[in-house]
C-alpha cells in the first residue's frame, strides 16, 4: 500500500491552505498561503486569522458553524485581502479535521490562482456565454412551443378518451419546457431589484403557503420565527422567489413520502460585510431554511451556486445560481452547511432604512 507523506502532501497543495485552531489562531500554513499572505509561516503561526486576513464574509460565524455541526461549509464568493493589497475575489472552503481537537482546515481559492490552474476564467466566460445564448434561445423557442401546445389541445377535442394520453403528454411537456425557459430568462435578467422595506415573515409565509399547495404538499414546513425582527431592504417579489427556490430544492431532495423543512429567523448584529467601495454594512437579519433530506452530493458541494450545476437527474442547475445572484444583488450573503439528514441554507440580509414605509400585501 502506498504511504502518503503528510508534510509533502501539505506542501504540494496548489491552493493557499491554513490550519485554524479552535480559538481562531493560525496553527500552520502551506507555501501557497505564505505567498498569498506575503508572509512567512514563522510570522503567521500563532496569530489570529482575522488579524492577518480581512474577509468579506462572517468568518467567526462560519467557523463556529463548522465546529458546531462538525461538517464542511463552502462560501462561493468573498473578497479577501491582507490589507497590503487590493481585495481578491475568492471561494472559501472550511472543513473540520477529525481527531484534531477542534481544528479547521481553511482552503482559499483565489480567482487569480484558479486562472493559472486553467479553470476559473474559462469556466466563468463559458458560463456567461452559455447563459446569454440560452436566454436568446429561450425567447425564440417559447412562441413555437405555445403553438404546439395549442395545436395539441385542439386535437384533443376530437379524440377518443383512450387517445387523450398522448395529447396530454404533449401539453404537459411543452409547459415543463416553457417553465425551464422562463427560469433561464430570469437568470439572465439584469434588472436591479426594486428595493423597499419588506417584512421577511410575510415573504416567507407567502412562499410557505404556495409550496404547501404545490411542490411541497408532501412536506411539513415548520415556522420558527423571531417575531421582533424589523424589515429588510429588498425587492419583495425577488425575495419570495429566493424562498420558493430554496423550498422547492428541499422538497424535491426529500423522501417522496415527505420530510420536514424548518424556517428559522433570528437577529445577529455581529455579522458585517464590506462593500466594494470599502465601507462596511451590517447583515443582521438571518433566515435559515433547514431540511432533513439526504444532503448535497459531495461531488458538487463546492459548486452548488454555479450555473448548470445540479444534483438531480433532470435539474437545470439554475435555481441556486439564481438565488445566489438575487442575494448578491441585495448586498446580502448566502451560505450552505450540508450533511446527510441536515442541510441549512442561511441568508443574511440588511436592515431597511428607518424612513422607508413597509410594503404591505
Amino acid at each position: 500500500m502506498t504511504q502518503f507523506d503528510g508534510p509533502a502532501l501539505w506542501a504540494s497543495l496548489p491552493l493557499p491552505a491554513l490550519l485554524i485552531g479552535p480559538t481562531g489562531l493560525i496553527l500552520d500554513v502551506n507555501p501557497p498561503a505564505e505567498t498569498f499572505l506575503n508572509a512567512s509561516s514563522k510570522s503567521l503561526i500563532g496569530q489570529p486569522l482575522l488579524d492577518r486576513l480581512s474577509i468579506d464574509a462572517p468568518m467567526e460565524d462560519a467557523l463556529a458553524r463548522v465546529h458546531a455541526h462538525e461538517s464542511p461549509l463552502f462560501i462561493a464568493e468573498a473578497d479577501v485581502t491582507t490589507g497590503e493589497r487590493a481585495p481578491v475575489q475568492c471561494a472559501l472552503q472550511m472543513a473540520p479535521l477529525q481527531d484534531s481537537l477542534g481544528c479547521v482546515l481553511l482552503l482559499i481559492s483565489p480567482r487569480e490562482i484558479a486562472e493559472r490552474l486553467g479553470r476559473s476564467m474559462q469556466v466563468t466566460s463559458a458560463a456567461k456565454s452559455a447563459i446569454g445564448m440560452a436566454e436568446m434561445l429561450a425567447h425564440e423557442i417559447k412562441n413555437p412551443l405555445a403553438g404546439i401546445s395549442g395545436a395539441a389541445q385542439l386535437l384533443a377535442m376530437g379524440l377518443a378518451a383512450e387517445d387523450l394520453e398522448l395529447t396530454d403528454l404533449i401539453v404537459e411537456e411543452t409547459r415543463r419546457i416553457v417553465k425551464l425557459l422562463e427560469q433561464v430568462e430570469q437568470f439572465g435578467n439584469l434588472r436591479p431589484p426594486a428595493r423597499r422595506a419588506v417584512n421577511i415573515h410575510d415573504a416567507l409565509d407567502r412562499a410557505r403557503r404556495s409550496a404547501l399547495v404545490g411542490f411541497g404538499a408532501h412536506m411539513s414546513i415548520v415556522e420558527d420565527y423571531d417575531p421582533s425582527l424589523p424589515a429588510t431592504f429588498a425587492d419583495n417579489d425577488q425575495l419570495m422567489q429566493v424562498f420558493l427556490n430554496l423550498l422547492k430544492n428541499a422538497s424535491e431532495a426529500a423522501d417522496p413520502k415527505g420530510g420536514t423543512i424548518r424556517l428559522h429567523t433570528f437577529y445577529d448584529h455581529s455579522l458585517r460585510r464590506r462593500r466594494k467601495d470599502g465601507s462596511g454594512s451590517t447583515l443582521p437579519l438571518q433566515v435559515e431554511i433547514i431540511d432533513d433530506g439526504p444532503g448535497i452530493p459531495a461531488s458538487i458541494a463546492t459548486d452548488i451556486f454555479e450555473p448548470f450545476v445540479s444534483g438531480r437527474e433532470n435539474g437545470t442547475g439554475l435555481g441556486l445560481a439564481l438565488v445566489s445572484k438575487i442575494i448578491s444583488d441585495h448586498e446580502g450573503w448566502i451560505s450552505v452547511d450540508s450533511a446527510p439528514g441536515r442541510t441549512i441554507f442561511r441568508i443574511s440580509l440588511p436592515l431597511a432604512p428607518r424612513e422607508l414605509p413597509e410594503e404591505s400585501h
